[in-house]
């Protein structure tokens, strides 16, 4: 029996070890270190929930880890985020790490019935199962994800992926590159997205920034500046959370269940708005985050193990029009 169990052992090692790994490739520079998982067989994100242009599995600087997963295991029966004895447990299409990207309205589901399709940008054509409002947990089976290729340099990855065309209802070119700017300490996310079919893409895309310093935990070290006062609409805790002028602090550590919010209320039309700051005051580490479209929604999300900066902006690419957007990423260090 010690042998057939040795046996055993050794064979699910074996099995294990034989698994195929998802596709990646490591981008660096003097000061950024990045592992980026990209589309392709077996790749990193089983989900339909965010976009599959890229996702940023770590991301190094100055010795701190800034983007490692937040959760200890996946469960398909989840619908987003479970609190276990054994840890966190997430469901398929919450699993993920890095600015994670969501366009989160899909097209056309509302007016789809069961069993036709909608268009969810940068995942492809999916089936609608049931009359249900539509959830971002909730599974579709995918019919057309397009063609995805992958460009790699030695500090840029780009994924573009080709759905649909001319004479299609829905049919688009996106791009997403992930680059890092000379030797700095900058990182920047680019995306266009050309419609080539005979509908209006009109959506909204938000980026998650699941953000995971050095695994410290969410607390008192955690505070998020925006550009601007901030006001936010509904009424936050403030067991968890405390706001003055342009800065959130948090003013307890999470633990267990517990979530902390902030609503960023408070921009304003024009694109300088999009514009915030991370720090953790125990890893002296900072994260400034700017983009280049008006910010029209935005929040802080949080659990014991993470913290999102969500800013979301607005996408309207009409038949044979190009839209671009991108975010630019600082990291800076305090310490001595």
């Amino acid at each position: 029996m010690k042998k057939l169990a040795a046996l055993l052992i050794c064979l699910t090692a074996i099995c294990l070890h034989a698994q195929p790994q998802p596709p990646k490739t490591e981008i660096h520079n003097k000061q950024l270190k990045l592992t980026v998982y990209v589309p392709g067989e077996n790749q990193f994100y089983k989900g339909v929930r965010f976009e599959w242009g890229g996702w940023i599995g770590d991301l190094e600087f100055a010795g701190h880890h800034l983007y490692k997963p937040w959760f200890v295991g996946v469960d398909p029966a989840e619908r987003d985020v479970a609190f276990r004895p054994e840890g966190i447990v997430v469901g398929t299409n919450t699993a993920m790490t890095g600015p994670a990207e969501e366009f989160q309205t899909p097209i056309g589901y509302d007016t789809a019935k069961p069993g036709d399709t909608f268009l969810k940008v940068g995942v492809g054509i999916l089936r609608k199962a049931n009359t249900d409002k539509y959830f971002f947990g909730s599974h579709f089976d995918v019919v057309d994800s397009g063609k995805w290729t992958v460009k790699k340099t030695a500090t840029s990855v780009t994924a573009t992926q080709v759905l649909g065309g001319p004479g299609k209802d829905y049919g688009y070119i996106y791009t997403k590159t992930i680059r890092l700017v000379g030797n700095t300490s900058q990182l920047v996310i680019e995306h266009s997205l050309k419609n080539t079919g005979k509908l209006p893409l009109s959506t909204r895309v938000y980026d998650h920034n699941f953000l995971t310093i050095d695994g410290l935990g969410v607390g008192p070290d955690y505070s998020v500046t925006a550009a601007y006062d901030i006001h936010p609409a509904r009424p936050i805790d403030p067991k968890f959370v405390h706001v003055e002028g342009k800065t959130g602090t948090f003013v307890t550590a999470l633990k267990d269940g517990d979530h902390g919010a902030i609503g960023l209320e408070g921009y304003g039309p024009d694109a300088k708005d999009y514009d915030y700051t991370v720090k953790n005051s125990a890893a002296h580490v900072a994260v400034h985050i700017v983009g280049d479209r008006p910010v029209i929604n935005a929040m802080v999300w949080s659990i014991r193990s993470i913290l999102a900066v969500e800013p979301f902006v607005a996408v309207q690419a009409d038949p044979g029009k190009d839209f671009t957007w991108s975010y630019t990423y600082t990291y800076s260090s305090d310490s001595k």
